[in-house]
């Protein structure tokens, strides 16, 4: 374990976030968007290498770059949790880190980002505003394509919170990962299904959804309403079929007439 930070770490933080990580370059960007993070107290970033494949001196340059109000700690048992590199837990995505470093966070509200994703300046304190009184909450999502970077449209199909999704058997709602923020203490009990995969079917899994489907079943929650997540969505994901979709009825609604708009 390696810990960067200038100030005494023994009290707890506003907000920890938890980063499961191969230590792929994109890992910067993701760290360097909590280090931007407008929060006037203290967060706690929690870097876990379930395998590092990638380029270990990200680590050591994140760990010099950290803020005064950041301290950043690498966890990096040595081997991977998850069944995707010989570990024995059956999460494909981290294994049992976020599970792990939920409990090891010094603080009662922890929020999750994956190392390909980032976030907008206001998301921690967002997130912060809505949990209180309840035991978790969750932002909206902003679709990014991972190519381009470029901003696509706020998911408006999978990750809307509590509510109606086109997920199968998600008929109660979904947040991703990279949107929710959880009162650890009010939700322990729940930790351990970020190590367990859910399958609803055939390529349609994740210990993700399995996390989700016990929030909204057992916890109570309030929304931001807000877009401070951005999720890099890949070519072969399913949202794209939703985004063509929705672009090819913009267009023939721009290029209608204006009496068909009007009865439209």
């Amino acid at each position: 374990m390696r810990i960067q930070n200038s100030q005494p770490v023994e009290a707890p933080f506003l907000a920890a976030v938890v980063i499961p990580t191969i230590v792929r370059p994109s890992l910067k960007r993701a760290v360097r968007s909590v280090f931007n993070q407008d929060t006037k107290g203290k967060i706690q970033v929690l870097i876990g290498v379930d395998k590092c494949l990638g380029d270990p001196a990200i680590l050591d340059e994140l760990l010099e770059e950290a803020p005064d109000h950041v301290c950043v700690t690498v966890v990096d048992p040595g081997y991977s949790t998850s069944v995707r590199h010989n570990g024995v837990h059956s999460a494909t995505d981290g294994g049992a880190i976020r599970t792990a470093l939920s409990f090891l966070a010094n603080s009662q509200y922890v929020a999750y980002l994956d190392d390909d994703n980032y976030w907008a300046n206001d998301h921690i304190s967002s997130l912060l505003k809505a949990i209180d009184g309840v035991e978790w909450s969750c932002s909206l999502r902003w679709l990014v394509d991972e190519d381009t970077e470029e901003l696509l449209t706020v998911d408006k199909w999978h990750s809307v919170g509590v509510g109606k999704t086109t997920l199968t058997h998600q008929k109660d709602g979904f947040a991703d990962p990279n949107t929710i923020m959880i009162d650890k203490l009010a939700c322990a009990s729940l930790l351990h299904n970020w190590s367990t995969e859910y399958f609803s079917s055939p390529g349609n899994s994740g210990a993700d959804r399995l996390f989700s489907n016990s929030l909204m079943k057992y916890r109570r929650h309030r929304p931001t309403a807000k877009a401070t997540c951005y999720y890099m969505l890949r070519r072969d994901n399913i949202l794209w079929s939703y985004i063509k979709k929705e672009r090819r009825a913009r267009a023939q609604s721009a290029n209608a007439p204006a009496k068909d708009l009007q009865n439209s």
